[in-house]
């Protein structure tokens, strides 16, 4: 007795353990923190970052240095003089045709640039250059910001695939419920049916008829239970939850709000849609890449120092430290003619931009309208399968009592029966498609 005890309670601890509660909530966290697509979008935002400071160092000055050193086959530069007498000059102009003393010359001979050692450090500092460092540094915030939407608007598809996913686990298990109670129901009539058939009150093929449709509940449950299973799989995929045996999900079905306070005017929705922000980047982008192609056609300006040592490595010569500063202006002109075709190329994409969003626009508002129509035939199909329900139990009550006082057969009892666990499922699939469409109006909505 005491063994059966302690195997109980180590059986109820290790089940509360283990047992894993997880509300709609929790996975929509894990999601965002496990998904791997989410993961991507976040090192896209990063690369984005990169690609803008990059841009940004464009204003600074670049610094750039060099060290060389050289030994030619030949030299490069060669004096020859021959020696000679040269006459002197003693002061007297009337001796300076006749000058009867000289003083010897010799000869000369010198290599020069047969090796040479230096080192260089240039700073160039660009002023002007046609507005481009500007409008490049513009275009990489426009791309920091449109990865950072691609990135909130992966966050909010993600999530609402979550939920449909979770929303599908309830479903199942609600109607497993269900089945329970089905289960039930037959068990008890059978129980009833079989005292009836041994005092001989209803025959045996009633009996027989209970007997088949426990069978068909048996396949039905099986066939539930592998969906359970594979639902909850799926759903630990997407949210990165590991998946167990024990884990337990919150039902929420009874969470219902009617439509209206979901409820958003067009005109404020479609601003709020990530899709319409990114297609309004696309048109300024595009303003901005013709402003990029005219800073080829337009002057440069660059101002810079530079200071440099050069060693010819002879003992005769010392190195020498030297600097200068400079200016300079570059103007293109030969390819005024291609990039004019170019910027007309430019202003035809830009013109695309603009009717694109222009179309996608109104596809947006008549997606917004679609949901919120699908939202209210929704919570209009609640109302309606309640109203079945309660007809079809009736329905159920009255030819179980008309059984009993033999004024009905079983086959319409287990259809009345049939017809209430039927109507129970469209119940608990409309409140399902309903909280679906609740999702899926916040989402259409930018919410």
């Amino acid at each position: 007795m005491k063994k059966y005890i302690i195997s109980t309670l180590f059986l109820v601890i290790a089940t509360d353990i283990f047992s894993q509660n997880i509300t709609l909530r929790q996975a929509k966290k894990s999601t965002l923190e496990n998904n791997n697509l989410l993961k991507n979008s976040f090192l896209q935002v990063e690369e984005a970052k990169a690609l803008k400071k990059q841009a940004q160092t464009n204003y600074y000055p670049k610094v750039s240095a060099m060290v060389f050193g050289m030994k030619a086959i030949s030299p490069l530069l060669e004096l020859n003089m021959e020696g000679g007498n040269l006459p002197v000059y003693d002061g007297n102009p009337a001796n300076l045709l006749t000058a009867n003393q000289f003083a010897y010359m010799p000869g000369i001979n010198m290599s020069l640039l047969n090796q040479l050692a230096g080192g260089a450090v240039t700073l160039l500092q660009p002023v002007y250059a046609g507005n481009k460092i500007k409008t490049g540094n513009q275009l990489a915030d426009i791309n920091l910001d449109v990865k950072k939407k691609q990135e909130e608007l992966s966050n909010k598809e993600i999530l609402h695939k979550t939920e449909k996913e979770y929303l599908q686990v309830l479903s199942l298990l609600e109607k497993e419920n269900t089945l329970t109670g089905y289960e039930g129901f037959l068990d008890q009539l059978t129980k009833e049916v079989q005292t009836a058939v041994k005092s001989g009150v209803v025959i045996k093929n009633d009996l027989l008829n209970v007997t088949v449709k426990r069978s068909e509940l048996k396949l039905k449950r099986t066939q539930l239970e592998n969906g359970i299973v594979l639902s909850k799989k799926q759903l630990c995929q997407t949210t990165g939850i590991p998946y167990n045996d024990n884990l337990v999900f919150e039902n929420q079905l009874s969470e219902l709000n009617p439509p209206e306070s979901y409820y958003i005017s067009e005109e404020d929705a479609v601003k709020n849609r990530l899709e319409y922000q990114m297609l309004e980047k696309s048109v300024e982008a595009s303003k901005l890449q013709i402003e990029l192609k005219k800073g080829d056609s337009r002057p440069s300006v660059n101002v810079g120092l530079s200071g440099f040592y050069l060693d010819p490595l002879t003992k005769s010569m010392d190195g020498k430290f030297n600097g200068m500063a400079f200016a300079g202006v570059t103007v293109p002109i030969s390819n005024w003619w291609e990039d004019k075709h170019k910027i007309n190329q430019l202003k035809t994409k830009e013109a695309i931009a603009e009717n694109d969003l222009k179309e996608n626009t109104g596809l947006l508002k008549l997606q917004i309208d679609k949901a919120w129509r699908d939202l209210q035939e929704a919570y209009k199909s609640i109302s309606l399968n309640k109203e079945i329900l309660l007809q079809a139990t009736e329905n159920t009550r009255v030819n179980q009592q008309s059984y009993k006082n033999g004024l009905s057969q079983m086959s319409d009892l287990l259809e009345a029966q049939a017809q209430v666990n039927d109507t129970q499922e469209k119940l608990i699939d409309s409140k399902i498609k309903y909280q679906e469409a609740v999702s899926y109006y916040l989402l259409v909505t930018g919410r």
